[in-house]
């Protein structure tokens, strides 16, 4: 395939006029599987997923004994909760430019290393500032990994698999977090510390038996290194001339166009910044970070025994993401995003009555556990789409000399909107539980609306194909393979 993008025209449309133009070209398939190389590479890099995962729900279980131990105030163990998403913060202003200089692998070893110290700072802590050094380090390696580890999936999965293995970071991430609550349960929270620093470990050893990204390697003029990387994902049986080609004449066309950071806020790239920068910041708003960090303390406020609810929350989440990474590229992302938030929006608002309800006096006996049943329901939806699937958009809309300004402005925008959030949740609570929860529905009812409208869908097509569709409007393959224009 020819890509001819000094040719194209960039034609200001409307948002919504792109979006229904790219369903309108949807679908196709190609072949691809999973080989040994690809499997292990995958399995190494999310296994910082896991410690992300295993970072956010390590304040929950563990609220009381470090308040206990360490004779913290409620400011005080607020503070070290939102530090996580502070940290997170500050590693997104360097995800995009550490991924791009030093390469996926090296940023997420990196992060790792981070990710170690962090954990050891925690669990040898004798006061609250090693406490919170140790989780703002968490928190920055987040930062870093939230980007790197989608995008080093998407740039080495075959097109027909990508988005249910774009999925397993966030399918690991709730593995993190329900691990994090069932052995919080029954371990001390120094101990809880230290099993984080498990798949730190098994990353930083993994990363020097993977491949670099083959996509990063093109950018990196490694093509002798881009071959083998990419034929090592493959198979060495396997026909890669094509793929090779596509990727290696797509990235060089595109990378020499702009390198500024600013230029991520040219109009051809409108519509990929609004789609990506709304979903993660409406992912921010809607209550998730607050409910994973604060699961025993909402647990408690609404009347329902916290080991109970920490246990059921812990084990409602897998079921559900096993079962979206195998429909993800079969339906698509858009159709699990509106489920997903559609879901998030009934659960807030089922714990939202169950506090007004509290709060009335009404309903004393059953009141309780609505909060649980809209906890457990937020907790098997937010997995499903708003926990994985933006991430794996954002991957996916952006060309390779863009990726990095674009990704490191999406990261700042789902950090900065998670740490407020973050942050005030425990005062939040304090002014009126309802109320918090209620705002929460109203972002997650937005959410519905903004998928509706804008989110594309970009399953069975190769990630040179969504970008020039979405940015350029050039020639485009349909549900047969074959080039055919859009316009």
């Amino acid at each position: 395939m020819e890509w001819k993008t000094n040719q194209m025209e960039e034609k200001e449309q409307p948002l919504i006029e792109i979006h229904e133009e790219f369903e309108s070209t949807a679908g196709g398939k190609c072949e691809g599987g999973v080989t040994f190389a690809l499997f292990f590479s995958i399995f190494i890099a999310v296994s910082g997923s896991f410690t992300c995962g295993f970072a956010g729900g390590y304040s929950s279980p563990v609220h009381f004994a470090i308040i206990k131990d360490l004779h913290l105030s409620t400011a005080e163990y607020s503070l070290f909760g939102s530090l996580l998403t502070a940290g997170g913060l500050l590693g997104a202003t360097v995800c995009g430019k550490l991924s791009d200089l030093t390469g996926r692998r090296g940023a997420m070893g990196l992060s790792s290393i981070l990710c170690l110290a962090g954990w050891l700072s925690i669990a040898y802590s004798q006061d609250s500032m090693s406490l919170y050094i140790g989780r703002l380090a968490l928190g920055f390696a987040n930062g870093i990994m939230t980007y790197t580890i989608p995008v080093y999936v998407a740039e080495i999965a075959p097109k027909n698999i990508r988005g249910g293995l774009g999925l397993l970071h966030q399918f690991l991430m709730c593995c993190g977090i329900a691990a994090a609550f069932l052995v919080g349960l029954i371990t001390s929270w120094r101990s809880l510390a230290l099993m984080g620093t498990i798949p730190c470990m098994i990353q930083i050893l993994g990363i020097f038996f993977i491949p670099e990204s083959p996509r990063w390697l093109v950018t990196a003029s490694s093509v002798d290194d881009f071959e083998a990387a990419l034929k090592r994902l493959r198979g060495q049986h396997t026909d890669i001339s094509e793929e090779a080609a596509d990727i290696k004449e797509y990235t060089e066309a595109v990378e020499n166009i702009s390198e500024k950071f600013l230029d991520v806020f040219q109009m051809k790239y409108a519509y990929p910044l609004t789609v990506t920068l709304g979903l993660m910041a409406l992912g921010g708003f809607g209550g998730t970070q607050r409910i994973l960090y604060y699961a025993s303390a909402i647990f408690e406020s609404a009347g329902v025994p916290g080991n109970i609810g920490t246990i059921a929350m812990g084990l409602i989440q897998l079921p559900p993401f096993a079962l979206c990474v195998i429909f993800m590229d079969k339906y698509g992302r858009r159709p699990l995003l509106l489920f997903s938030a559609a879901g998030m929006g009934v659960a807030c608002f089922l714990v939202a009555l169950s506090f007004l309800l509290k709060v009335h006096g009404l309903m004393m006996d059953t009141g309780p556990y609505l909060a649980l049943v809209g906890i457990l329901i937020f907790s098997a939806s937010f997995p499903i789409g708003m926990g994985g699937i933006p991430c794996v958009i954002m991957s996916e809309v952006f060309p390779i000399n863009i990726k990095g300004a674009a990704g490191t402005l999406a990261t700042v925008v789902s950090s900065t909107s998670s740490w407020i959030v973050t942050y005030t949740f425990i005062f939040m609570m304090q002014w009126s539980s309802s109320g918090t929860f209620l705002v929460f529905t109203s972002v997650n009812a937005i959410s519905v609306i903004f998928i509706a409208k804008l989110v594309p869908g970009t399953k069975g097509r190769t990630l040179e194909e969504i970008q020039e569709l979405i940015i350029y409007k050039g020639p485009v393959m349909d549900v047969a393979c074959n080039t055919k224009p859009l316009l």
